[in-house]
């Protein structure tokens, strides 16, 4: 939890902590088993970020999926575009460019 200059554990991490110490279990980004000769290739340097990577991945994007969603949406401003040019005709003002 954070605090003002010093940030604590709520008993619910120190129950995890405690447990995943115990039962010795391995889950991703939090903890795993590393063996002693890991540990020696890393000079004893017991630093977490040299065997738990917490970075998260990116997510996947789907780019046939995300370019049908962007073709819709400038099918539909051309749509309104055309729509709204309509009223500027109708009212007598300059119409948007773009609309051909």
């Amino acid at each position: 939890m954070k605090g003002k200059r010093q940030n604590t554990l709520s008993e619910e991490n120190k129950a995890r902590i405690i447990s995943t110490y115990k039962n010795r279990t391995e889950a991703p980004r939090y903890s795993r088993r590393v063996e002693m000769a890991e540990i020696e290739k890393n000079e004893f340097n017991l630093n977490i970020s040299r065997y738990i990577s917490t970075a998260v991945g990116e997510e996947e994007i789907d780019l046939a999926a995300t370019n049908k969603t962007l073709l819709a949406i400038e099918k539909e401003v051309r749509r309104a575009l055309k729509e709204h040019n309509q009223y500027l005709k109708e009212l007598g003002l300059p119409l948007l460019p773009g609309a051909d």
